[in-house]
Order: structure tokens, then C-alpha cells, then sequence
């Protein structure tokens, strides 16, 4: 049986019972004809080309935005706290300041971005990509100018006052910024500009640490929420020139090199996954402050434009205890990786890190993720040194950053790749796969949000970043359409037509229900389609000697028995029609089925079937004492 094997029932007189019943049986999937060549594995079209030409220049831009701002970070960083000009990217508080610089630098820092928020923009707040992230699932991928020119700069204040938070987050948001608008001026579609938002955003991330690989796996598990080419090579395409132009502007070494051979055991890649949990139960801890912190400063009688300020107080005072806690800390992270940095310093950096990270991100200043969990993650690792087997300098801060980061941010790969491009320690990446993944399954488990997510959530929106196979896009029109339908000659009365299915039990026949007729002439040549209430209407207005064929709409909406499911949704989504004519591919007059909403949603319920669904497949037959003797005496 073909899909051209139908049943049309056509009437010019009444039909019986049986002629209207209606036996619709999905074809089996054996049966579905192999000529599908309008299909591919990837759409791709032209434009592809164009936006991945237009991402060129955001890359470039975005790599000298995120050096310009490394660079404003430094020189707030040496004017407070070192009393100089220079542009140098140092560490606040190196333990030589006055204890009131340390206590008071973060304070005020945190005022002037509490007044760049209220005054300027609030969307500066927050640490960058939440706000990315919204941007392009809820805002049609468009920021805002001034955001792109208020973020960096308050960015730079905070960090540079001492903040502890990293310069990532807020050049992805500038980066993005850049990438939106620029395809603002250009007449682009909401999915092109999300991906030059995209292009720029992971640009900017891919300047700052020189990890591109990393920057496309991020934008590939976090930003982008698919995985086609019309996004991803434009952003692979920005990512590649902002790294090139970077190289001149920053350098082109990797930003941790760890020198020193490793001699990894099994038991070392088993205890990889003790270090993984753990660093899970970390990322957990990490969360639950932020937004118990962001909880607490919405209880305080006083406008958040103050908060920043009074998270500034909570940084001073950390800062007073362990001044390596405060900015950005590459130093700090590339002794942990090295293995020359002391225990007492681990334990203060990973509690006091950890604390005033959490709690003044939460009063909603603005600063990034990534570098504090690398510090956080490494201080932790660098406590592991101390109890698990010696494997190489700097292996266990390394597997326990990687574990961190995916535990954080939900995102595996970027944690192990982000890793291994930072150090050059591509022989740990099966340790660090199993750290990360680890990690990552016990956030996933008992958390239901991210960092990055939660606050979207806390907006009134569901994020979901699991990708699955669409199940529409797997079944075609034919293997659920209807093949036994109800049609009319195109020269029948409307007052006929109507006859056809009025007074008939809704129990014994669908055709009732069927609300949409095709109207045919000669061997089912489809003429249009006519429905149930254009029929009445016609019949109402004494119009019912009327044929058909005048009543009928002549061009409907039509699909094919090869087409996939997704595609014919598409087309009912975007004519706002829910029923439609199926015509042989060769001969769009020749009428082959109807399929409706309804029958689009059995690809979703083998979906659903097949996930909970549970059987035994195969058994295992164990051959009992005996058994054999008994079998070969019947065979006797």
C-alpha cells in the first residue's frame, strides 16, 4: 500500500452508514516511500553567508572591546589602590594598603553603580548573562544603546574597586550588546539578530581568556538554543577573528600555562569522581547564597539602588580578612594551578571567596561568573591536594575548577574545555571529563536552576536547555493522515453537501467531525476545500442551491504525504488554519488525504510513549538439570 491508496468517499446522494465510517490507520513506517530528497540532515539558505560576513566586524569590535575594558580595569585597579596611572591588569589589595582603602573602595564603588543603575539602566545589574539570555529568548535579541555603554563601564568600577567577580559576564553582555546593535540598523529577522548577539558575546568571552573553543561550546549549551549552521558558523566566525585580533592586543599564550608531567592511575580518575561531587555540592552552596543573598536585600527597607553599596561593605570587610579574595584574581587562580600557593590561603579563599562573591553578587551590582569559580573551584581542588594521591602540579585544582564551573553554570563541555584551553593540560581531559560530568549530574539533580537561570525563573519565565530530536520532524503527513474522508463533487448543492453530515451519529463516523471537505472533480482532482460552516452560512442565507464549487476556497493551504510533521505544523502556525488537503507531490491536484491538528500531535505521543513506556525486550532462557535429557528424548 502506497500513501496514494485512500478512500474518498464522494456523494451526490445520501451515503450509507458504512460508506462514512471511517477507518484512518496510520501507515506503517515500512511503508514509507524512500524519495525523500527535499530533505536534509541541515537546512541552510544563502543568508547563511551574509550573517556570517556580517559577524566579521562584530568579532573584531567585540575583541577590542573586551582589551578596552581589561584595560579600564586595570586603571581603576592602580588608582585606588596602588595610587598610580597604569593600565595593568593587577590584584586590589595586595596586603600593602591602608585598612581603610580595602574597607571603603568597594563601598563606593557600589554607590556610583547603585546610581548608574537607577539613573542610567537598570539591566546593568547582575552579573551579565542572565541578562544576555533574556535578551534573546524574551527581548527579540535587542539591547538597548546605553547598555552597551553603561555595563562595561560599571563593570570596570566594580572589579575595580575590589569587587570580586570577573570581567567575563559583562563583556559577553558588551559583547552581545555590540553584535544586537549592529543588526539593529540592518534589516535582519529576531533569529538573525540573536545570532550576531550571540557572535559578539561569545567574541568578546573568546578575547578575554584567547579560548575560542570554549567560547563556541558555551554559546552552543547556553546562548544560542539550537544547533543549526545559520547560527553556529557565524559565530564560529566571530569567535575565530576576535581571537585573532586578540593575539596582538593581549597575547597569544594560554593564560595558566602549567608545566610538569602527570601520571594519572585509575585511582586517580576514580577519586575524579569524588572530586566532581563535591565540586557539585560546591556550585550548589555557591547558588543557593546568591539568591538567598538577592532574597535578604529585597527585605531591607531601602531602594536597591543602595544595595551595591551595602554589598560593598560585605567585600570590604572579606577584603580586610583575605585581601587576595578581592577582583579578578588570575594571580591567585594561576598559583592554585601551578600548586605554589599555601593552605592557609586556600582555606581563606575558599570560604571568604565564596562568601562575599555570593553575597554582594546578590545586592545586584555588576560583575561576571567564570573567574570566581575558577578561583573558587582551584581553592578547592588545591584542599584536595592535601588528601588525594599526588598526580601532577596543579591536576586537582584543575579537575575540581572544570567540576565547579559545570556544576554552576549547567554546562559540562564548556567546564572541560574551558579548562584545557587555559592551561594547555590537554592530557587531563579525560579526568576532566569525568570531574565535570560528575559535577554537572549532581547539580543537575538537586537543583533545578542555575545561577545563570534562576533569575529568569524569578521573572516569571521557564527556561528549558535540554535539546531533544523533534519528534514531528521524525514522522511524515502520511504515517498519521487520514485516507478515508469525505468529499464533495465540485457541482453538488451547498443544501446536499450539508445533508451529507447533518443528522449523522458523531459515534459511528468522524466525517462529522471532519469540519473541513475537500471539493473534487473527475479521479479526486482537488478544486478547493469548503467548510462545515460555509455551508450553513450559505444554507442560512437561502443560498443553498448554490454548488460547492463556488463556495469553496480554490487555493487552500496544502502539504504532502513526504512531508514531515514539523513542517506541516509550521505552515498551520503560521496561516492560523488547523486542517489541510494532502496532495501527491507530483500532481498538487490530486487529493491523497486530510490531515488535522490533531493527527499532527501522534508524532509527540510516540514521543511520549516511548519515554515511559518500559518492556523487556530481550530474556535470557537458563537451562535447567534435566532439561536437555527431557528435550532430546520428545525429540526421539
Amino acid at each position: 500500500m502506497s500513501w496514494h491508496d485512500i478512500v474518498v468517499t464522494r456523494h451526490k446522494t445520501r451515503p450509507t452508514a458504512s460508506d462514512l465510517l471511517s477507518n484512518a490507520t496510520p501507515i506503517a513506517p515500512n511503508d514509507v516511500p524512500r524519495d525523500i530528497h527535499h530533505l536534509g540532515d541541515f537546512r541552510a539558505t544563502p543568508r547563511l553567508v551574509l550573517i556570517a560576513a556580517l559577524a566579521v566586524p562584530i568579532g573584531a569590535v567585540s575583541a577590542v572591546v573586551a582589551w578596552a575594558l581589561l584595560r579600564l580595569i586595570g586603571l581603576i585597579t592602580n588608582a585606588i589602590f596602588y595610587q598610580r596611572v597604569d593600565t595593568k591588569l593587577v590584584a586590589p589589595g595586595g596586603g600593602h594598603d591602608h585598612w581603610y582603602i580595602v574597607l571603603l573602595a568597594p563601598i563606593i564603588g557600589g554607590l556610583v553603580i547603585g546610581l548608574m543603575a537607577r539613573y542610567g539602566s537598570e539591566k546593568i545589574r547582575g552579573h551579565g548573562m542572565p541578562e544576555a539570555i533574556e535578551a534573546i529568548l524574551l527581548g527579540g535579541s535587542k539591547i538597548q544603546p546605553r547598555v552597551a555603554v553603561l555595563k562595561p563601564i560599571s563593570s570596570a568600577i566594580a572589579i575595580g574597586t575590589g569587587g570580586p567577580f570577573g570581567a567575563e559576564g559583562p563583556i559577553i553582555m558588551t559583547g552581545g550588546a555590540v553584535g544586537s546593535l549592529f543588526a539593529q540598523f540592518l534589516r535582519l529577522t529576531a533569529d538573525e539578530r540573536k545570532t550576531l548577539l550571540v557572535a559578539g558575546a561569545s567574541a568578546g568571552m573568546a578575547a578575554t581568556f584567547n579560548t575560542p573553543f570554549a567560547a563556541i561550546m558555551l554559546a552552543v549549551e547556553l546562548l544560542l538554543f539550537e544547533w543549526r549552521p545559520r547560527s553556529f558558523v557565524p559565530v564560529a566566525t566571530a569567535v575565530c577573528v576576535a581571537t585573532v585580533v586578540r593575539h596582538p592586543l593581549l597575547g597569544s599564550g594560554v593564560l595558566f600555562p602549567v608545566h610538569g608531567a602527570l601520571h594519572i592511575t585509575p585511582l586517580a580518575e576514580l577519586l575524579c569522581v569524588l572530586s566532581g561531587v563535591i565540586a557539585g555540592l560546591l556550585a550548589i552552596v555557591a547558588t543557593i547564597l546568591v539568591y538567598a543573598a538577592e532574597d535578604g536585600f529585597r527585605r531591607l527597607p531601602v531602594h536597591w539602588m543602595w544595595w551595591p553599596a551595602i554589598g560593598g561593605v560585605i567585600i570590604g570587610i572579606g577584603g580586610m580578612i583575605v585581601p587576595q579574595a578581592l577582583g579578578v584574581g588570575y594571580n591567585i587562580i594561576g598559583s592554585e594551578l601551578d600548586g605554589s600557593i599555601t593552605t592557609q590561603l586556600v582555606i581563606g579563599i575558599l570560604i571568604v571567596k565564596t562568601l562575599i562573591w555570593s553575597l554582594s553578587l546578590g545586592s545586584g551590582t555588576s560583575g561576571g561568573v567564570l573567574a570566581p569559580m575558577f578561583m573558587i573551584g582551584g581553592a578547592l581542588g588545591a584542599l584536595e591536594t592535601q588528601i588525594f594521591p599526588h598526580v601532577g602540579p596543579g591536576f586537582w585544582a584543575l579537575v575540581a575548577l572544570a567540576g565547579v564551573l559545570g556544576g554552576v553554570m549547567r554546562s559540562p563541555f564548556t567546564g572541560v574545555v574551558f579548562a584545557l584551553e587555559l592551561t594547555g593540560r590537554f592530557d587531563a581531559i579525560l579526568p576532566l571529563i569525568i570531574g565535570a560530568s560528575t559535577a554537572f549530574a549532581v547539580s543537575a539533580l538537586l537543583l533545578k536552576r542555575s545561577v545563570l537561570t534562576e533569575k529568569i525563573a524569578r521573572r516569571g519565565y521557564h527556561l528549558t536547555r535540554e535539546y531533544d530530536v523533534d519528534p514531528l520532524e521524525i514522522y511524515f503527513v502520511g504515517e498519521v493522515m487520514s485516507r478515508d474522508i469525505l468529499s464533495y463533487e465540485s457541482d453538488l448543492s451547498a443544501v446536499d453537501a450539508l445533508a451529507e453530515i447533518s443528522g449523522v451519529d458523531p459515534d459511528k463516523t468522524d466525517s462529522r467531525r471532519q469540519m473541513l471537505y475537500p471539493v473534487v472533480t473527475g479521479v479526486d482532482t482537488l478544486v478547493g476545500v469548503v467548510t462545515r460552516t460555509q455551508l450553513e452560512t450559505a444554507v442560512h442565507k437561502n443560498q443553498g442551491d448554490r454548488p460547492v464549487a463556488e463556495l469553496c476556497i480554490t487555493a487552500p493551504l496544502v502539504t504532502h504525504a513526504d512531508q514531515t510533521l514539523r513542517e506541516t505544523a509550521n505552515a498551520m502556525a503560521a496561516n492560523e488554519v488547523d486542517k489541510m488537503p494532502v496532495v501527491d507531490r507530483d500532481d498538487s491536484t490530486r487529493l491523497v488525504g486530510l490531515v488535522s491538528l490533531t493527527m499532527l500531535l501522534e508524532g509527540r505521543v510516540r514521543d511520549v510513549r516511548e519515554a515511559n513506556e518500559s518492556e523487556r525486550v530481550l530474556r535470557l532462557r537458563v537451562a535447567r538439570p534435566g532439561w536437555l535429557s527431557r528435550h532430546e528424548r520428545t525429540q526421539d
